[in-house]
């Protein structure tokens, strides 16, 4: 299984009047991750999107743990959780600059067509995607193809 890293120096506007990161932030850090995640494997949502394809978010769950304060440096590991050729769900976890678990996560995606929001297969469309997916699963119990 691919699980890519990505560091992530918290900035003063990213915190709260405690000095811990806001709650929506580690949304943006999800992302953050699962765009470099899509890059180590080979791809970008801009060639999608120059398809006329999108990449949704229909689900998306964070379960804090352990505060990540102003001026530290979290770790972001993404991986991908799920995928059955239509949905891909993507795991998250986000960790203190000394090593502790701070959050757990996961979102949901399908593909649409930019134009009308239909849903499209990607193992049908993006055939390259669909592969490098399954690799990137490894093993795991999640694959469905």
């Amino acid at each position: 299984m691919i699980i890519n890293e990505t560091e992530v120096k918290v900035r003063y506007q990213e915190t709260d009047q405690m000095g811990v990161v806001y709650h929506a932030n580690y949304l943006v850090w999800f992302e953050i991750g699962r765009t470099h995640l899509i890059e180590e494997i080979g791809f970008n949502y801009a060639d999608m999107e120059k398809e006329g394809i999108v990449s949704p978010v229909v689900d998306i769950d964070a379960k804090y743990i352990k505060p990540v304060r102003y001026g530290q440096t979290a770790t972001v590991k993404t991986f991908i959780k799920e995928y059955d050729g239509f949905r891909v769900i993507y795991g998250y976890e986000i960790f203190t600059e000394d090593g502790n678990l701070a959050v757990t996560g996961s979102s949901s995606h399908v593909c649409v067509k930019k134009s009308n929001f239909k849903p499209i297969s990607i193992r049908k469309h993006f055939p390259d995607w669909h592969e490098a997916y399954l690799q990137a699963m490894g093993d795991s119990h999640g694959v469905r193809n």
